[in-house]
């Protein structure tokens, strides 16, 4: 499987890294979750599906993220949906189909209404939209919300290894860009996929958002037992069927 990393500095200076595999479109463009990089099982199976089936696909490290430039603590999700911008706009052509898996799933909203034009279809997995508002700053309570005033910054354990530290910046960024609190539409394929057994993302943000969002072609699936990581091989073997019903229901539009 091609793993040939290369960099993209983005108009903002910062130095991305991604990988991307040649075929035919519409491509498929992998965008992952809160502090993990493009290596991940989720992304590394669908470069394998795009190799198999010979289409165009793109995965890649958010600053801060993986092999990229910059230091976590200095990103934030406008950040983060700038890189993810830059790489679609200088490295792709024609439609895409965007694979949000958790802030994947909010940064690829983002990239959606920024890139109307350029997006065939989306498929979001475990979406997060908004959790630096809804989830974080609405969880914390008053001695964290003081230490972020204070010190600029907190450390939240993870079941994923080092503590998370979330900053002021963050917070803050996040209410810039948040997607669930003006109209969200979605004028392509859209498929959402959500494990009922998710820890990070409970099952009710997926049917608000699908509440929330406009569009002709939306459906939400939930799958018992699923937890975030959303990796077993059912859910990857779903994913794959997910991401060619999109491609082939925007291809029947087009």
């Amino acid at each position: 499987m091609t793993d040939q990393t290369q960099y993209l500095t983005t108009p903002q200076g910062r130095r991305i890294a991604h990988v991307q595999v040649p075929g035919a479109g519409p491509g498929v463009v992998f965008l992952g979750g809160f502090k993990s990089d493009m290596q991940g099982t989720k992304a590394i199976h669908l470069q394998a599906w795009a190799e198999r089936t010979g289409r165009a696909f793109l995965r890649l490290d958010y600053s801060g993220h993986g092999q990229s430039s910059g230091a976590f603590t200095d990103g934030c999700i406008g950040d983060w949906a700038e890189d993810a911008q830059a790489v679609i706009s200088e490295l792709t052509t024609g439609p895409q189909v965007l694979v949000g898996s958790s802030m994947g799933g909010w940064i690829s909203l983002l990239t959606a209404r920024a890139m109307t034009p350029r997006i065939a279809g989306l498929v979001t997995i475990a979406a997060a939209p908004d959790f630096t508002e809804d989830s974080m700053w609405a969880g914390f309570d008053s001695t964290q919300r003081a230490g972020l005033q204070n010190e600029g910054q907190i450390a939240l354990p993870s079941e994923y290894g080092e503590p998370y530290i979330i900053t002021q910046k963050l917070i803050e960024d996040g209410r810039a860009h948040l997607v669930l609190r003006q109209p969200l539409q979605l004028a392509f394929p859209v498929r959402f996929l959500q494990g009922t057994a998710d820890l990070d993302v409970d099952k009710s943000v997926a049917l608000r958002l699908l509440e929330h969002a406009t569009g002709p072609d939306m459906r939400l699936t939930l799958v018992d037992g699923a937890d975030h990581r959303f990796s077993d091989v059912d859910c990857l073997a779903l994913i794959e069927t997910a991401v060619e019903d999109v491609i082939a229901r925007s291809e029947r539009n087009t």
